[in-house]
C-alpha cells in the first residue's frame, strides 16, 4: 500500500468504518500475521476493495488506466517483453505523437521502475496508476503468444525426449522432461487453472486444465513420453517411481520459473487401464484468505456467518460436493478467528494453505493419524477453535460433536447437496438427534459459479425461456410469491481479457440454515422429517442456494445460465 499509514488510519477513522482502538488492534494482528493493515481490513470486510482502489488514485493523484475503457495498443504493448511487464508490474499499453509511452502501473511513484522503463523503452514515460485487474487485463493480452510458445517449447522437447534412449527414471531427471514438466506447470499459472490431468489413453496422453470450475483441452503429446512424465511428477512429490499398480497421494512447493510466485502442489496418481492418470490442484502459497464478501456472500448471509462464530461452542459446518469451494470457506472464517487470544488447531487432509499462528495437522494414516485419533489428541492441546477438514464416519461425528459439546468452536464440512440435508446424514452416521440439535450453530451449503468479465459485460432483457425456467424452479421450491425474476440478466461477450468466455473468476452462491429454536424443535421430533425442516427454514427466511444464485444474477455477478448449471449438476 502505498499510503502512509497514519493518513490511511485517519481516513477510515473519520469515515466511521472502524475505530481508533479497533484499529491498532488489528493493526497489531496485521504486523503478526504478515499481513498490511489494508488486507486485514478488506478480508475483513471492514472496507471494500473499491473503496481501497478509490483511496489510493485520490491519494497518488494520478490518472488509472482502467482497461475496461481505455483501448490497448497490442504493438506498443510487445515493445516489453512479458517477463519485464509481470515483473515491473507494468503495461507499456499506448505513445502519443510526442513518443512518450503511456505506461500502466502498479506503483506510479516508483521512480526506479520509471528510470528503468524509460532506458528499457528508450523514451520519456508517462505513468498511469493499475488497479486490481487492470494488469491482468493487460497480461492476458500475451496471452495467444505464451499459447504458441507453449506449444512451441512442449514439442521441441518431447523431440528431444524421443531421441534420449534414456529409462524413466533417468529421463524425469533429463533437460526436455523436466522443461516439459515446468512449462505446463508454468502455462497452467498464467492461465489461471485449478488443476492440471495428465489423462493416458490407448495412442496418445491429453492435457487438460480447469479453469473457473470447467475441464478445458489443452495440448494431446505422445504416449511414448508418458512414463517419463509421471517419473518426473512422483519424483518432485517423493512418491515411489516403481510403484505402478497403487494410487498414491503427495505433495510439493513449486517456484514458477522467472517470477517470484510460489505455488503449493497436491498431487494424486491413480492406475487405468493404459497407464496411471496423474491430478495436480494448484494452490497458491501464502495466499491472503478472502473475506466473506469476496467469496460472494451477500450482506445478510455475512452477518447469519458471523453471528454463529461469535459464539464459544458449538459447530459451523460447511456443506457441498467436490470441488465446491468448502476449504477456501473453512480458511476464511478461520481468518477472522484467528487472534492471539485463541488457541486454533486443524486436522485437514490435505493441508491446503498454509496459515500463520494456526496449528495444522496432516492427516497420515500409515502414522496411525486419522481424523478420529489425531481429533482425541487435538482435545488434549487446550485448543478454542477446531477445524476438522471433513466429517466422514461417526467416529469422527462423535467427537467432534463431544468437542462441540463441552464448549469449543468446531469448523468442518461435509458432502451433502443441500443445508438441511445435513441433519438426516449426521443422524445415519450415528448422531443422536438431540445432539445435532444442541450444538450445530448454522449450516451453509455452496457451490461455484463462473463470475461475467467485467470488461465485456452487458445487460439484456430475460427470454420467455429463461422466464419460464425461472418460474418453474420457484415453483418446486415454493417461493414463487417471494422471488421474482429479474427485469434485466447479464452475460459476458467475450474478449481478451477472458479468452472469448465472457467469464472471469468464480464466486460462491449459498444456502444458509440458521438452527434457530423453531428449527431444533423439527430436529428432534420424533417424526421428523426433512420436509418439515425444508418448509420450517423456508418459513424462517432461508434463501435456497438458486433463489441466492439469482440475486447475484440480478446484480450482474454471474449468469442464469451459470446458476442453473451448478444447482443441476
Amino acid at each position: 500500500m502505498n499510503i502512509p499509514i497514519q493518513k490511511f488510519k485517519e481516513k477510515v477513522i473519520s469515515e466511521d468504518f472502524i475505530t481508533e482502538a479497533d484499529f491498532d488492534i488489528l493493526s497489531a494482528e496485521a504486523n503478526r500475521m504478515g499481513h498490511s493493515i489494508a488486507d486485514v481490513l478488506v478480508s475483513r470486510g471492514i472496507i471494500s476493495q473499491k473503496y481501497l482502489d478509490d483511496l489510493l488514485v485520490s491519494h497518488l493523484g494520478t490518472e488509472r488506466a482502467d482497461f475496461a475503457s481505455i483501448q490497448i495498443d497490442k504493438n506498443i504493448l510487445q515493445l516489453l517483453s512479458e517477463d519485464l511487464a509481470k515483473e515491473k508490474r507494468a503495461i507499456v499499453f499506448a505513445k502519443d505523437d510526442d513518443g512518450v509511452f503511456s505506461v500502466a502501473m502498479e506503483d506510479p511513484s516508483n521512480l526506479a521502475t520509471i528510470e528503468f522503463l524509460e532506458q528499457s523503452l528508450g523514451g520519456s514515460i508517462k505513468p498511469f496508476l493499475a488497479l486490481g485487474e487492470d494488469l491482468n487485463k493487460g497480461f492476458a493480452l500475451y496471452g495467444k503468444k505464451l499459447s504458441k510458445d507453449f506449444q512451441q517449447i512442449i514439442e521441441e522437447n518431447i523431440k528431444a525426449s524421443l531421441h534420449t534412449g534414456k529409462k524413466d527414471e533417468e529421463a524425469a531427471t533429463e533437460v526436455p522432461i523436466v522443461a516439459i514438466v515446468d512449462n505446463i506447470i508454468s502455462y497452467a499459472f498464467s492461465v489461471h487453472s485449478s488443476d492440471i490431468h495428465f489423462e493416458i489413453f490407448d495412442d496418445e496422453i491429453l492435457i487438460r486444465y480447469r479453469i473457473d470450475g470447467v475441464l478445458q483441452e489443452i495440448a494431446k503429446i505422445p504416449k511414448q513420453v508418458h512414463a517419463a512424465i509421471v517419473a518426473r511428477v512422483k519424483l518432485l512429490s517423493q512418491l515411489k517411481i516403481d510403484e505402478h499398480y497403487k494410487p498414491q497421494d503427495g505433495r510439493f512447493r513449486y517456484q514458477i520459473v522467472g517470477s517470484d510466485n510460489v505455488l503449493d502442489i497436491r498431487v494424486s496418481v491413480l492406475p487405468t487401464y493404459y497407464g496411471e492418470k496423474v491430478e495436480m490442484r494448484l494452490l497458491t502459497a501464502s495466499q491472503r484468505p478472502l473475506s466473506l464478501k469476496e467469496l460472494g456472500m451477500l450482506e445478510d448471509t455475512v452477518e447469519l456467518v458471523k453471528e454463529s462464530i461469535k459464539k464459544s461452542y458449538g459447530m459451523v459446518l460447511i456443506c457441498g460436493p467436490t470441488g465446491s469451494g468448502k476449504t477456501t470457506t473453512l480458511y476464511s472464517i478461520l481468518n477472522i478467528l484467528n487472534k492471539p487470544q485463541v488457541n486454533i488447531v486443524t486436522i485437514e487432509d490435505p493441508i491446503e494453505y498454509d496459515v500463520k499462528f494456526i496449528n495444522q495437522t496432516q492427516i497420515n494414516p500409515v502414522a496411525g493419524i486419522t481424523f478420529a485419533n489425531g481429533l482425541r489428541s487435538i482435545l488434549r492441546q487446550d485448543p478454542n477453535i477446531i477445524m476438522v477438514g471433513e466429517v466422514r464416519d461417526r467416529e469422527t461425528a462423535d467427537i467432534s460433536i463431544q468437542a462441540a459439546l463441552t464448549g469449543h468452536l468446531v469448523l468442518s464440512s461435509l458432502h451433502t447437496n443441500d443445508a438441511p440435508t445435513t441433519v438426516p446424514r449426521l443422524v445415519d452416521m450415528g448422531v443422536a438427534p438431540f445432539l445435532v440439535a444442541a450444538v450445530v450453530n448454522i449450516v451453509l451449503a455452496q457451490r461455484l459459479v463462473r463470475s461475467i468479465c467485467l470488461n465485456c459485460i452487458y445487460s439484456m432483457k430475460p427470454t420467455k425461456e429463461m422466464i419460464d425456467i425461472v418460474e418453474d424452479q420457484l415453483k418446486e421450491l415454493g417461493v414463487q410469491e417471494r422471488t421474482k425474476m429479474p427485469k434485466l440478466v447479464y452475460e459476458g461477450k467475450g474478449c481478451v481479457a477472458c479468452g472469448g468466455d465472457g467469464y472471469k473468476g468464480r464466486i460462491g452462491i449459498f444456502e444458509a440454515l440458521d438452527i434457530t429454536k423453531e428449527a431444533r424443535k423439527v430436529i428432534i421430533s420424533k417424526d421428523f422429517s426433512l420436509a418439515n425442516l425444508k418448509t420450517v427454514a423456508k418459513d424462517q427466511g432461508m434463501k435456497s442456494m438458486f433463489e441466492d444464485g439469482l440475486r447475484k444474477v440480478e446484480k450482474g455477478m454471474t449468469t442464469l445460465e451459470e446458476v442453473l448449471r451448478v444447482i443441476r449438476e
